[in-house]
């Protein structure tokens, strides 16, 4: 696939592309992968970095102890990863959702629009609480985890802030179309408040990181 390709893969396809594939979509010039769904790649390779460690953690006689609790975070993370999957394909759909509404011209049009307009910051949404999901599972994990890993550790917590930042652009993007503006404005405000969140759970992350790196 060349940069030059016209044609979106389908939203459902997206993950299923190689990363060259996907890449190269994502450059191509077409809305589809855009910024909504990188944010739901990389929120799923921040799981997949949680889990990394997790699996390089749990049968260490060193960490015995924590089995029970990094076996439940090996679960939570696993189950995010295929959440962000699904995120990363609705994401898509809602943009084409959204484009198919612009373009109606019928009697329901206000009503289509408005759902499109709904979902399309629904979606980014749902990608911020499952991000600062993932962030609360790393500190956790730092506590009790192989030290060899980390540096892996910090680096899923500051893809998983990546996408709480970049879902917020999206919901602030969306909001301004929003007729009601106190509705616009208290999603404003409440996503900036979770890109706080975020960066505050990023930064205990690299604190527990700090004390062996």
């Amino acid at each position: 696939m060349s940069a030059q390709h016209s044609e979106p893969p389908r939203p459902d396809r997206m993950l299923a592309m190689s990363v060259k594939d996907f890449q190269a979509a994502t450059a191509a010039k077409t809305p589809i992968p855009g910024g909504g769904s990188v944010a739901g790649a990389v929120g799923g390779l921040a799981a997949a970095l949680g889990e990394m460690v997790v699996n390089f953690t749990l049968g260490k006689k060193k960490y015995a102890e924590f089995d029970a609790a990094n076996d439940a975070l090996r679960v939570r993370l696993t189950r995010a990863r295929g959440m962000f999957a699904d995120l990363t394909a609705d994401d898509a759909a809602a943009y084409s959702l959204y484009q198919e509404a612009t373009r109606c011209t019928d009697d329901g049009k206000d009503k289509k629009r408005a759902t499109a307009l709904a979902t399309a910051i629904n979606v980014p949404r749902e990608m911020t609480a499952l991000a600062l999901a993932v962030l609360a599972d790393l500190v956790a994990l730092g506590e009790h985890c192989n030290t060899y890993l980390l540096t892996d550790l910090s680096a899923a917590a500051v893809l998983a802030e990546a996408v709480v930042k970049l879902s917020d652009y999206n919901v602030r993007v969306n909001a301004a179309s929003l007729s009601d503006r106190a509705a616009a404005d208290g999603l404003r405000q409440a996503s900036a408040r979770d890109v706080g969140r975020a960066g505050e759970l990023r930064e205990a992350v690299e604190r527990i990181v700090s004390e062996h790196v």
